[in-house]
Parts: C-alpha cells; sequence; structure tokens
C-alpha cells in the first residue's frame, strides 16, 4: 500500500510476520526490514516491480528474525543492509535471524543515519532498551511517515524482549518519542498491526501504561506471579489487546518480570 508518494507498507505475510517499508526514490530504493527468509525471493521480486528498481539499502530496525529473516538473500543480490550496532554484535553471535553469516549487517551506526533518495529523506534513529537493545525507527519528515519497527504493535500486546535489551520503561519513552514526532496527519507503519496514525500510538502508549500500572500495585502489594495471574489485572484490554504471540497472560509475566527483575 503507497501511504505517501514513494513510501509504501508491506503487510508481513502471516499474523506473526513483520510489516515493511519501502522507500521509492528515482535513482535509490530502501528497505526498511525484510521479514521471514522463506518469502525472500517472492519478496524482493515484488518490491523491485513495485519500485521499479531493485533495492540497494536495506535498514534492520532490530534483531530479530521477523525483520530481518531475508538479509542473507537481499545481500546476495547486492543490497547493502544497515543496522545499529549492537545488532551486529548480536548476529555475531547468532546469525540465524540474519538467514546467515551473510546477513551480517555491513554499516552499522550508533545514534542515527540519514538517507536522502532523490527527494526522500530518512532519518533513522537508535532509541535505547526499549523492544531489544539495538532498536531503530525511521522519519521521513517530508512524507510525514514514520516506520517504528516493533516499537509499535497496533492495537496488539507489544513483545519487550527483555533478553535481547529491552525495557517496559525504555519502550514507553521511545513511544514518546515518536509521538513527538508525528502530527495528526503522520502515517506510522507498526512493526504488527494495521497502518496506524499518531491517536493509535498514543491509545497503545496508554494501554501499556495502565497496564504497567496495574500490574505494579499488586507487586508493591507483595502479591506473587500467581497470584497475580489468578486477578487477571489485564482484563479490562483483553478483548482488544490479546493476541496468538503476546497474550495477555504472556503480557502480565513480561511486566512483572520487568518491576521485579526476575528471570521468568
Amino acid at each position: 500500500t503507497e501511504v505517501a508518494p514513494g513510501v509504501f507498507m508491506v503487510v508481513g505475510v502471516n499474523g506473526f510476520s513483520a510489516n515493511m517499508a519501502v522507500l521509492a526514490g528515482e535513482d535509490y530504493v530502501a528497505m526498511v526490514d525484510d521479514g521471514i527468509d522463506d518469502v525472500s525471493e517472492a519478496l524482493l521480486e515484488h518490491v523491485t516491480e513495485t519500485a521499479s528498481r531493485p533495492v540497494d539499502f536495506l535498514v534492520n530496525t532490530h534483531v530479530h528474525g521477523d525483520h530481518a529473516g531475508g538479509n542473507a538473500y537481499f545481500a546476495d543480490h547486492g543490497t547493502v543492509i544497515f543496522a545499529h550496532d549492537n545488532i551486529r554484535k548480536r548476529l555475531l553471535v547468532d546469525n540465524e535471524p540474519a538467514g546467515g553469516p551473510e546477513g551480517l549487517p555491513v554499516v552499522t551506526f550508533a545514534d542515527g543515519v540519514t538517507f536522502h533518495l532523490s527527494g526522500l529523506e530518512a532519518r533513522v534513529f537508535h532509541v535505547e532498551s526499549a523492544h531489544t537493545d539495538g532498536d531503530a525507527a525511521i522519519y521521513l519528515p517530508d512524507a510525514n511517515v514514520i516506520a517504528a519497527g516493533d516499537l509499535m504493535f497496533n492495537k496488539l500486546f507489544p513483545f519487550i524482549d527483555l533478553d535481547n535489551g529491552g525495557s517496559v520503561d525504555g519502550y514507553i519513552a521511545a513511544q514518546k518519542q515518536l509521538i513527538s514526532l508525528a502530527d495528526a496527519n503522520t502515517v506510522i507503519i507498526p512493526g504488527h498491526g494495521a497502518v496506524a496514525t499518531r491517536a493509535d500510538l498514543r491509545e497503545n502508549l496508554d494501554v501499556l501504561i495502565d497496564s504497567q500500572k496495574r500490574v505494579r500495585a499488586l507487586v508493591d502489594a507483595g502479591k506473587s506471579i500467581d497470584e497475580i495471574l489468578a486477578e487477571n489485572p489485564l482484563a479490562v484490554h483483553h478483548d482488544t489487546y490479546n493476541w496468538g504471540f503476546i497474550t495477555t497472560e504472556i503480557m502480565t509475566r513480561t511486566l512483572h518480570r520487568d518491576l521485579t527483575g526476575g528471570t521468568e
């Protein structure tokens, strides 16, 4: 779907595969993420047809295989892969999420990098300890588009990967940063879920803040995780935000673990 002139959202192949973005300039084409590895051939063919030229640059928003799984395939077809320093560090230890060693990013950044794609300016910036410790989002000021990666799961409980450096407070801070960049007309491409607006992101953030508050109150009352689960503090959000990967129970466990420093 073309969400702004030259900017496309590519929807993941199923409920667990990530959304992607294509930035089609006259002289260069860039992608944000590349989905799971087993659709790489079809994806590259589709994107090349849509953009009328091959993909020159690819930005990984984080390390997970539903966002970086096609790296090796795209690199083998001439795409230069960019990512935060921490993504490459993690992939040097385990390159499976990138489709193998050929999928390692060849250009890394600490704070960010800006692409100038024949009239499309794309500002890539790092946020700390949010979904993971290597997250990046992409802001296109002239197109008024934000590609959020997994800093936004639209109308879904978010996956906050505590084992890969993520944190709930960092995730909240990241979403506030995205909101500060947006206006009422900004198009937001989430990592998962339907194309979104600033109002959608604000609602998602409010739900996360409320969920954290509800679980914190029970932790502060000395409740164990089993007692907290029995009280089901996130029931108020279940009908809208529960989904197959991050259920209401898993979200509750994540919030509890983040608040207590546990390993569960």
